[in-house]
């Protein structure tokens, strides 16, 4: 047991900050107030003119999938074989003890959306997951979160000798995995449990149920801003649930994704424009679509941004205009609603995982330290 003294407190569900205490057991917060008595035996941490903020959550990374350092060995984020890989499941090429894991936590995110890249049409399931631990079953948060799909220039310039060369052949191939799913699921729910009437198994189809259904989204990678219209076409089109990832050029269509309310990850902000489809990229694009009413979080991409300076980006965003209470929400209670991991992390409250973080000052400030990091109760060295 474990409670966290006369901190200053930044619960992330109302702006204002309160001083008091949280007491932590077996991986939760147990007890969040004033002057809380603590079970002998329990270890005390003074927190007094501290700030006490929840762990930070990153939407949108490979974190675990692209490993440390270069080369073919360390990245298992692309299969770039198969443009249509909806089958592969994210957690079978997380590595937890690559040290961009351990790096993560030591920034203060405790929590990340990790899974494949955008070099398919469909690449595969995303999860959730804490950022300390020696075995993925035992760090998972939810899995799967979300299904990945891409638009723009990736599926393009990794296909476009093979089969997609164009916006409209994405689209297609997408539309064509949705159109056979929904058949599929009908063949097999006609059938009931008589097995001779079933279809023939097939593992991607079956891994498109989920999505058909309305129990993930299709996490939708899109730059620009035809490529994010398109996206929300196709979910309407099959009914299907969806999240923007990236939304570079969303600040250019605030008034379209206000009236979609999508949840929107903004990100990677840092460095140059790569591509074409990043030309119109600023920091401000974050702070317009939350001012707009959007539901913006704040993602780092990583390895794109190395995952512990996602305080940065939300920093960034800030002195870009950004309020500066929206861009906490933005790495912690609202990437947590993205992945649908909001009744467990993303605000401090009891009953909830005691991942907590105490900073020496504001987070936003270069000059603040990160004194304790808590993940499931357990302090990360």
């Amino acid at each position: 047991m474990l409670c966290i003294k006369n901190g200053r407190i930044h619960d992330m569900v109302n702006p204002q900050v309160y001083e008091g205490d949280i007491l932590v057991d077996g991986g939760k917060i147990v007890k969040i107030g004033q002057n809380l008595d603590v079970p002998a035996g329990g270890e005390i941490w003074d927190a007094a003119g501290k700030e006490v903020y929840p762990g930070f959550i990153d939407a949108h990374s490979h974190l675990g999938l692209d490993g440390y350092g270069i080369g073919f060995e360390g990245q298992d984020f692309n299969e770039v074989n198969d443009i249509c890989a909806c089958h592969l499941r994210g957690i079978d090429s997380f590595n937890p003890l690559d040290p961009t894991v351990h790096s993560a936590a030591m920034g203060g995110v405790t929590c990340v959306g990790t899974g494949p890249g955008s070099a398919n049409v469909l690449g595969g399931t995303f999860f959730a997951v804490k950022t300390t631990g020696k075995r993925v079953d035992d760090m998972v948060v939810k899995n799967p979160v979300a299904m990945k799909c891409a638009f723009g220039e990736n599926p393009k310039r990794f296909h476009k000798d093979k089969t997609n060369y164009a916006r409209m052949s994405t689209a297609a191939k997408l539309r064509e995995m949705l159109f056979k799913a929904q058949d599929y699921q009908a063949r097999k729910e006609a059938a009931g449990d008589d097995v001779l009437k079933q279809p023939a198994f097939d593992m991607k189809m079956e891994a498109l149920i989920p999505v058909l259904k309305g129990e993930i989204p299709l996490k939708a990678h899109a730059h620009q801003a035809n490529d994010i219209l398109t996206a929300i076409r196709i979910a309407k089109e099959f009914g299907v649930k969806m999240t923007l990832e990236h939304c570079t050029e969303g600040h250019l269509i605030v008034d379209e994704l206000v009236g979609e309310n999508l949840p929107c990850a903004v990100g990677p902000s840092l460095g140059h424009a790569t591509k074409f489809e990043l030309q119109n990229k600023t920091w401000a694009t974050p702070g317009i679509l939350a001012a707009a009413g959007c539901q913006v979080s704040i993602i780092t991409d990583a390895p794109v941004i190395p995952q512990q300076h996602l305080t940065l980006c939300a920093a960034m965003a800030v002195k870009a205009g950004m309020d500066p209470y929206e861009a906490m929400k933005a790495i912690t209670v609202n990437p947590a609603r993205h992945l649908g991991i909001e009744d467990r992390v993303g605000t401090l409250e009891e009953g909830k995982d005691a991942d907590i973080l105490v900073y020496s000052g504001c987070p936003l400030e270069v000059a603040s330290a990160l004194e304790l990091v808590l993940i499931d109760g357990r302090r990360v060295d």
